[in-house]
C-alpha cells in the first residue's frame, strides 16, 4: 500500500500487482496517489503469454485524445502498435499517439507496465471513462439509482458523450424506464454506432430486449 508523508508518497508496483484480484491487475496510480497534474496507472500480468495492455486507441467515447507513454518497469512484453510488433524488455519506453491502436502481451511472468497520459498542450482532465469511476462503484453494488446519478454528474462535464449516455440507458432499462432507455440508447448509438454490438449482448437491456423498437435500433 501507499505510504503517506507530508511531501511524497511511495508505492511498490509489483507488490500491488501480487496483492490484486486476479492475474491481470490494473493499479490506479492517479487515484491511489491522488495525482492531479497527469493521468497515471500501471498494469500487472502474472503470466507470460497473457494480455497486459488491452487493445484500444484514445479516440473513442471513453477516451480524451491523450498521448500515452508506456514504460516496462519489470518483466517484458510484446507491443502491437498499429499492426507493428515491438519487443519491449525491461526498461523499454513506448510513446503512442492517440489515433494509433495499441495492445501488449506479457512475455515474462510478473510483468509490470507503467502508463502515463495527457493531452498535448492542454491541462490534464479526467477522460470520460475515468469520470465513470463512481458509476461503476454504485453499479457493482446494484445501486442503480446512485449509478444513474453518477452518470448524470459525468454527463455535465462531457455533454453528449456516447459512453456516458450508453450507461445512462443501461440504468434506465434496469430501473424499468424503458421508453427513456430507448431514447437515450438511440442518441448514444447515433453518436457511436459500435455500441449497437454492445447493446445486443448487454444483460442490462434484458427488460427491453423483446421491444420491437430495441430490435430495430440495435439490429
Amino acid at each position: 500500500m501507499a505510504t503517506t508523508e507530508t511531501s511524497y508518497r511511495v508505492l511498490s508496483l509489483p507488490q500491488e500487482g501480487r496483492e490484486g484480484d486476479g492475474e491481470r491487475v490494473f493499479i490506479p496510480l492517479r487515484r491511489t496517489l491522488e495525482i492531479g497534474a497527469f493521468g497515471a496507472g500501471a498494469m500487472y500480468q502474472a503470466r507470460a503469454g497473457e494480455e497486459i495492455v488491452n487493445e484500444h486507441d484514445e479516440l473513442g467515447p471513453g477516451a480524451d485524445k491523450q498521448e500515452e507513454l508506456y514504460v516496462v518497469v519489470q518483466g517484458s512484453a510484446t507491443f502491437t502498435l498499429g499492426g507493428d510488433e515491438v519487443e519491449a524488455p525491461q526498461g523499454t519506453v513506448v510513446l503512442v499517439q492517440p489515433e494509433t491502436t495499441r495492445k501488449a502481451v506479457a512475455t515474462s511472468d510478473e510483468t509490470v507496465v507503467l502508463a502515463v497520459g495527457g493531452r498535448r498542450g492542454e491541462a490534464y482532465r479526467l477522460p470520460p471513462g475515468a469520470e465513470l469511476y463512481d458509476f461503476f462503484e454504485h453499479y457493482n453494488a446494484k445501486d442503480y439509482e446512485g449509478a444513474l446519478e453518477a452518470c448524470h454528474v459525468a454527463l455535465k462535464k462531457f455533454p453528449g458523450n456516447a459512453l456516458i449516455l450508453y450507461n445512462i440507458a443501461c440504468m434506465q432499462s434496469l430501473l424499468g424506464r424503458g421508453d427513456e432507455a430507448l431514447e437515450t440508447l438511440g442518441t448514444s448509438v447515433e453518436t457511436w454506432p459500435k455500441f449497437k454490438e454492445n447493446a445486443q449482448k448487454d444483460d442490462d437491456f434484458a427488460p427491453i430486449r423483446e421491444d420491437p423498437r430495441f430490435v430495430e435500433l440495435v439490429g
